[in-house]
């Protein structure tokens, strides 16, 4: 008897079996339920659209040669922004290139469903790439929580700062703001719209995160210097249109129905930005003299 199908077979069904597992963990972990909301997908500027969910934020680049992605979200996220990216007219396997703002559980889960499905290839910053290679388990703060864990993922490209991604007419800028995660990514590019060329800002992710330490952190010794780095470089790019990894960084819903009121331009917003980089430097700061003072 020929043994080989079935265990072709068992295989697989174990390995859905795990994703399944996976899935079940992360729906659970997730205790904002605008993680998973379907959001309509829309352009905000230029050859720039919106394909996440009600507050896990996935863009869309389209150029002449393809498409480029940016965040996978959670691992069960590819349907919903498949579903974003066909109902705007475009063809899920024509993602050309994945990117991420940084590898956390709710930004790069659906990666290697997303790779699976369009044979993209995935361009990662540098000190991301162990965690999204291990599946989240070399996170340094997260690596022994199972739910946070997700399908490890190759990656085709190693990012460094200020590197730049093109395809087509499209070109991004990676800038490394280290601090959340060891390669946390802050994407700009410019884009035209109504004759302007608008600078483009997505905030890779600029949060202290309940237990972060600071101080004395031996899994991760640089993390306060990072922030402060991360932080420099944000305040120093030019913003017209404020985005980020997370829809609340910028107030998705409340722009969205500007936007669908006839407002064009109401994801431009650099004073915006200015307030939402310094209210977030302001609590790391705080965050930091608190633990340095408990040290």
């Amino acid at each position: 008897m020929n043994f080989r199908p079935l265990a072709r077979s068992l295989a697989s069904s174990a390995f859905f079996l795990l994703i399944f597992f996976i899935f079940a963990k992360q729906i659970s972990a997730a205790s904002d339920p605008d993680w998973t909301r379907p959001f309509p997908p829309f352009r905000i500027a230029g050859n720039l659209y919106y394909v996440g969910s009600a507050d896990l934020a996935s863009y869309l680049v389209v150029t002449p040669d393809g498409l480029i992605l940016i965040n996978s979200n959670l691992v069960s996220s590819a349907p919903l922004i498949r579903k974003s990216v066909e109902s705007l007219g475009f063809k899920f396997s024509d993602i050309k290139i994945l990117l991420i703002s940084h590898a956390h559980s709710d930004h790069c889960g659906g990666s290697a469903e997303i790779i699976r499905l369009t044979h993209a290839k995935y361009f990662v910053m540098e000190g991301d790439v162990p965690v999204v290679e291990s599946g989240g388990k070399t996170d340094f703060q997260y690596g022994n929580q199972p739910d946070q864990l997700y399908p490890p993922t190759h990656v085709d490209r190693v990012l460094h700062n200020g590197d730049t991604i093109r395809l087509g007419d499209a070109v991004l800028t990676a800038h490394l703001t280290a601090g959340h995660t060891k390669g946390t990514t802050t994407w700009t590019m410019n884009e035209k719209e109504n004759g302007r060329i608008l600078h483009v800002v997505i905030v890779g992710g600029p949060n202290v995160n309940p237990g972060y330490k600071l101080v004395r952190n031996t899994a991760y010794p640089q993390i306060a210097s990072d922030y402060k780095r991360g932080f420099a470089v944000l305040d120093s790019l030019p913003c017209d249109v404020f985005l980020g990894a997370h829809g609340g960084y910028f107030d998705l819903k409340e722009n969205y129905a500007r936007w669908k009121n006839g407002d064009q331009d109401a994801f431009i917003d650099p004073s915006g930005y200015r307030a939402y980089i310094a209210d977030r430097e302001k609590a790391f700061e705080a965050e930091l003299a608190k633990q340095s003072a408990a040290k």
